[in-house]
């Protein structure tokens, strides 16, 4: 048997937490999944997976060889990289993710400048409102907005985001200015998102460490910013966006920012990437160049302007 491989499908099996999800994943058949794990069960002498109908979990003498199984592989990939160049010359094919709009009005430029600059290098810049996880997407570097939760990943801060409130001028002349977020329950509203039992925009009161959560009433709900910035320029509801949704809108005199006195503390962003060592040059140069880029990006809209 192909002890590598084993490891491999092990691991997957590991981080899926299911046979079928891995399965899905590598493209692998179910039953040649299973064998290979058993086969490696059998080779080692000791049950690795504990399997029941509702669950997959590792036992004891599991946990420690998954563990010891992803540093080998982890040691393996980054020689295989030493040995084809990666470390000494910048090639090869660079995976970057970032949320969708964000990632087509900001980080897309980047990446044609490190494009010009670079030509032994590819990128494939994969667009996605939901977080990719970089270990199972082969990603290598991922744009985060908002906070990290406790992880392997290493992260480097390149600035903050607001989360705004806004409307068309049209609608505001109709309604008033709301002054105070308690104002809003009296206007229409725009969701982009799931709609929740007690739907509310939660805000902060300057001098007080307590949030305000103010219940609004959505008349439109839609599943794309797109769509919530365009209904809101057309005076159908407020709109509550991160601020690079709506600079464009706002920069062309189509909404307007109100209570920005009581916006909620603005969300860090980060470029991360997963600890593996030494970094392949391919990364290092792109978080050289993309850093510096995006911070002057972030810092122009922190002060309210669209790059």
């Amino acid at each position: 048997m192909d002890r590598f491989e084993a490891m491999s499908l092990l691991v997957a099996v590991s981080d899926a937490g299911s046979f079928s999800a891995a399965s899905r994943a590598l493209k692998v058949p179910l039953a040649t999944l299973s064998r290979k794990i058993a086969e490696l069960e059998a080779l080692i002498g000791a049950r690795l997976l504990t399997r029941t109908t509702r669950r997959l979990s590792l036992t004891d003498a599991g946990t420690a060889y998954v563990a010891a199984a992803r540093r080998i592989l982890e040691q393996v990939e980054e020689a295989e990289r030493e040995v084809a160049g990666e470390f000494t010359t910048p090639k090869g094919e660079l995976v970057v993710t970032a949320p969708l709009m964000f990632g087509r009005l900001h980080v897309l430029p980047v990446v044609a400048e490190f494009l010009a600059a670079f030509p032994q290098i590819d990128v494939r810049l994969l667009l996605a409102d939901h977080n990719l996880h970089l270990a199972e997407d082969h990603v290598d570097m991922a744009v985060r907005i908002g906070a990290l939760p406790n992880s392997t990943l290493v992260a480097t801060g390149i600035g903050t985001m607001r989360l705004v409130t806004c409307a068309s001028p049209a609608l505001l002349a109709g309604h008033g200015v709301p002054d105070r977020p308690d104002a809003l329950p009296a206007l229409p509203t725009i969701a982009y998102e799931m709609p929740s039992a007690v739907p509310a925009w939660r805000y902060r009161v300057p001098g007080s460490s307590e949030p305000l959560d103010v219940p609004v009433r959505s008349r439109l709900l839609v599943s794309t910013t797109e769509a919530a910035v365009d209904a809101a320029t057309r005076g159908i509801g407020v709109v509550r966006l991160l601020h690079y949704q709506v600079a464009e809108a706002i920069q062309r005199g189509a909404l307007t920012l109100i209570l920005e006195d009581f916006e909620p503390e603005p969300a860090p962003v980060h470029l991360v990437h997963a600890a593996r060592g030494q970094m392949p040059l391919k990364m290092r140069r792109f978080l050289d160049l993309a850093a510096p880029r995006l911070r002057g990006t972030l810092a122009k809209l922190s002060q309210g302007r669209a790059s």
